[in-house]
């Protein structure tokens, strides 16, 4: 089996920065984008208890076309589910990972 390494990695939103991080776990990655506000990331990460903290956080997942194999399809990905705190800045179930981003 090849190494695991942490990835991290900066964009640019359209207002905003946003960081991107891999972080190998066992077999599998969780995978995240982050901007001083809040988070979009793989079905791995507990959005309700960022909620307890403010913290607007989505998750994605794929749609029967794309996969989750690096950060860029991260932000094709699908909202699958949104906490409050993301729902209160027009975060929707269906938009684009890359949208919600730019809202949070």
């Amino acid at each position: 089996m090849a190494q695991q390494i942490l990835c991290h990695q900066r964009t640019r939103l359209s207002y905003k920065d946003a960081f991107g991080y891999v972080i190998p776990v066992g077999d599998t990655s969780l995978m995240a984008w982050v901007t001083d506000d809040g988070m979009i990331g793989t079905a791995g990460f507990d959005i309700e208890a960022l909620a307890v903290s403010g913290i607007p956080a989505a998750i994605v997942g794929v749609s029967e076309e794309s996969t989750l194999e690096t950060l860029d399809d991260l932000m094709d990905a699908e909202v699958k589910a949104a906490n409050l705190p993301a729902v209160q800045r027009r975060v929707d179930i269906g938009m684009s990972g890359r949208e919600a981003l730019n809202r949070l």
